[in-house]
């Protein structure tokens, strides 16, 4: 069976351009309903390795977690080249952009 770091890293390639997940749909899809914390510690040691898609994840808010850093400003202009349009300066409406995996922990 697979671990959940390996689920979520499937997950979070699985994301198409120009939608998001959250942190949490992350973590439920890959078997740990609360598990969004190590949804984030592995985006942040394994993005590179596994050229994962990182900007595609944001928090449940819709927002960007990262404001007024580098990597905020990063992420939302990578956003936004995917043709996701924000409604405030990091935020987004989520519904309009969000992926549904449309899968559990038993599909991957």
């Amino acid at each position: 069976m697979e671990t959940f770091t390996q689920r979520a890293l499937l997950i979070i390639k699985s994301i198409p351009a120009g939608k998001v997940m959250t942190y949490g749909q992350i973590a439920r899809c890959a078997g740990q309903p609360r598990g969004a914390r190590q949804v984030v510690r592995i985006l942040h040691s394994m993005s590179g390795k596994h050229l994962l898609p990182w900007h595609r994840v944001i928090n449940s808010k819709g927002e960007i977690g990262m404001k007024e850093t580098e990597a905020g400003r990063l992420q939302k202009k990578l956003l936004e080249d995917e043709g996701i349009s924000f409604i405030g300066e990091y935020r987004i409406h989520l519904e309009d952009w969000i992926y549904d995996a449309g899968m559990d922990a038993a599909d991957w």
